[in-house]
């Protein structure tokens, strides 16, 4: 029978042709005819058969009961990379997906063998995706663990000289040599010549490139079968995600006395920011091209990869949803209007298979990656590929993303400021008879109210993305950002009687790029989410411990940097779906903004809102005290475990307030924070010892 170590198995160095054993235990799939790709037509059984007189363990398949066509996806080249913000790439991810998902969800021997199938016959990256998404989505195997891609695909995440030492070390480890990580250097894509680069640790940074990469997988814009895409409020949370990484990406500006991002509005104009990735792919052994400074957007004429838009398209989509949040009304597809509303909004903007109306509003944000991404060869002249802005686990290590998103995010902001989006009134920030009277945040150092962040080198493991070197890890190790762990502590008098309540946790810099006291109206932009999550109120007096590695935002780094080998048995183990789908949030070492040596001043916002007016009704009871990155992912096939607008409360402006002091209502509390850079370099202390 098919098993979760079968699925698992395919995962393993995509390059590398499926009559050769997987794993490390060295299974083999037993091929049949209808497996073997063009290349080995003629002695594909033969070698398969020899290749099982050393393998540990064989794996039968099934006879297809029909062998998929693939008319659209075999056009992708093996030695292509694949984005899905490509039409040609979208349509072929969705043929994909309608084989893999057409097959009945009883039939997991014949889903196995055309899983194989594809895996011969289509690009690795096309397949990797279709893969992950089909596992996911399917209910027999959506508790199969999705591969970490920084493992399957490590070109995506590291200096690109870091692949020529693995293999040399994967040699030398053969012959019983220790295995010495590899050392990545913090700055490898620039110098401080460039002010940007006082940026490159977080944006360069591999787990929130995980991050952006998981999150989309869970959220695919595009699919055949709807289901997949229309997962409740999607659209909003669209919208909130992106909005949360550029307060983060802001706040981490001002750390590095960066003013905040300038929105990419004026179309014509040049781009000053340059990147130079400095990535090759494993894939089509080619670097991934660069950014010159001073590029400007051109008119894509692609036709291989379906791109056939002109600047004037995007201003004219551009205008038409300025009109639709201006008026408060949706065109869609018939004719007829609809009030517009934030998840629409979402869904108009990426623009996913769910908005209203593709023709009118177009795809804004797609393909504003498309044209950044083509800036080099917008006619295909040079047949060369896309820069890093058209791949999802690579387009936030470009500057221009968080200027791209800086304008998208602007839309979304000036809805929200509409008068369509009423501000809240008191009864809806308000909980009566709840009183915070004091918040604390206490940490190891025993400095209270501080958070200390530092730096720590990490080792992530290349072996399974190496295709055709030796068995065994190659560890890369990487230095990143990582805070000392602290704990809220939040006393409350209840004055009623025995109740729920919902806490609300965020933190944003006191001051901004001029040292001056925010304006609300702008402070509550930066306000980034540490926390939310139920807790029940006994009358009288409660005091709330929370520990930052609770938080409902992040998954931990064992997560972002699993080793799945260690991982096995039952498909069906509810902690790998948990996984599947909630390791998209955002990463526990990421969680604390870096701040200065000096100190940086933060506010730190805590609210206990009313759970009456919070819960959703979930048919299995679930709620925000899970720790699965739910904040940003969302509950797998359940409603989003808020019924507040996402960002609540300062997803839209005060109409009373200008400054966070008078916002606060007696079931609020504001408290000055400071985060300290210890400006030294740790071992993380879970790396594998020599």
């Amino acid at each position: 029978m098919a098993s979760a170590q079968s699925f698992a198995l395919l995962f393993d160095r995509l390059g590398e042709p499926m009559i050769t054993p997987k794993g490390e235990q060295n299974a083999l799939f037993r091929l049949t005819e209808q497996h073997l790709g063009d290349n080995y037509q003629a002695n594909g059984i033969e070698l398969n058969n020899r290749f099982g007189d050393s393998a540990s363990e064989e794996i039968l398949l099934a006879n297809m009961k029909n062998v998929p066509e693939f008319r659209k996806a075999k056009k992708l080249p093996h030695d292509a990379d694949f984005s899905l913000f490509l039409p040609a790439h979208q349509e072929m991810a969705d043929e994909v997906l309608d084989v893999l998902l057409g097959i009945p969800e009883n039939e997991l021997q014949q889903f196995l063998s055309t899983c194989v199938f594809t895996r011969v016959n289509l690009n690795p990256q096309l397949f990797n995706y279709c893969y992950s998404v089909a596992l996911m989505h399917r209910r027999d195997t959506r508790n199969v663990p999705i591969q970490n891609l920084a493992e399957t695909f490590p070109s995506k995440f590291m200096d690109s000289q870091v692949f020529g030492q693995a293999r040399e070390t994967a040699a030398i480890s053969a012959q019983g040599v220790p295995r010495i990580p590899i050392i990545i250097p913090r700055d490898y894509t620039a110098t401080d010549l460039d002010i940007e680069h006082r940026m490159a640790y977080f944006r360069e940074d591999i787990g929130v490139n995980l991050h952006h990469w998981h999150w989309h997988l869970i959220y695919p814009f595009s699919a055949n079968q709807l289901s997949i895409v229309a997962k409740d409020r999607r659209g909003e949370l669209f919208y909130y995600m992106h909005s949360q990484i550029i307060a983060r990406y802001n706040g981490e500006r001002l750390n590095n006395s960066l003013a905040r991002v300038k929105k990419f509005s004026n179309w014509n104009e040049p781009i000053p920011e340059a990147y130079f990735p400095k990535l090759d792919s494993l894939t089509t052994s080619r670097g991934w091209p660069p950014r010159q400074a001073n590029m400007v957007w051109q008119d894509l004429n692609r036709p291989v990869d379906g791109l056939n838009i002109t600047v004037n398209d995007m201003k004219r989509w551009r205008r038409n949803v300025e009109e639709a949040i201006s008026t408060g009304l949706v065109r869609n597809r018939d004719g007829t209007t609809k009030p517009l509303d934030i998840d629409t909004l979402g869904n108009m903007i990426e623009s996913s298979a769910l908005s209203p109306n593709s023709e009118l509003y177009g795809a804004l944000h797609n393909n504003g990656h498309s044209f950044t991404a083509y800036m080099h060869d917008p006619t295909h002249r040079y047949l060369e590929q896309f820069g890093v802005m058209a791949d999802e686990s690579t387009t936030m290590r470009d500057p221009f993303f968080y200027r791209w998103h800086g304008f998208i995010d602007d839309l979304f902001q000036k809805f929200k400021e509409s008068t369509h989006v009423r501000p809240y009134t008191r009864s809806e920030l308000e909980n009566p008879g709840v009183q915070i009277s004091s918040v604390r945040v206490e940490s190891g150092t025993g400095e209270m109210n501080t958070l200390n962040t530092f730096w720590m080198q990490s080792d992530v493991d290349l072996s399974r993305g190496l295709d055709f070197s030796e068995r065994g890890p190659v560890y890369a190790r990487f230095t990143h950002l990582n805070h000392r762990s602290f704990k809220y502590v939040i006393d409350v008098n209840n004055t009623g009687d025995a109740r729920r309540a919902t806490v609300r946790i965020f933190m944003a810099p006191k001051f901004d790029e001029r040292n001056l006291p925010w304006i609300l109206s702008d402070q509550r932009k930066m306000f980034i989410e540490m926390d939310r999550f139920v807790v029940p109120l006994n009358a009288g007096q409660n005091t709330i411990t929370r520990q930052s590695t609770e938080s409902s935002v992040t998954i931990p780094f064992e997560q972002s940097f699993r080793d799945l080998s260690a991982q096995s048995g039952n498909p069906r183990a509810e902690n790998l779906a948990s996984f599947n789908f909630c390791g998209c949030g955002w990463p526990q070492h990421m969680l604390v903004p870096k701040g200065t040596e000096a100190g940086a001043p933060y506010d730190l916002f805590v609210m206990l809102s009313n759970y009456d007016l919070d819960s959703v009704n979930n048919p299995d009871g679930s709620e925000m005290s899970c720790v699965e990155a739910s904040s940003f992912c969302g509950l797998k096939d359940r409603l989003y475990p808020d019924r507040r607008s996402m960002g609540y409360p300062f997803d839209r402006p005060s109409s009373s307030v200008a400054n966070i002091q008078d916002f606060i209502l007696p079931n609020m509390s504001l408290v000055d924070v400071t985060i300290r850079l210890q400006n030294v370099t740790e071992q993380n202390p879970r790396n594998p010892q020599n």
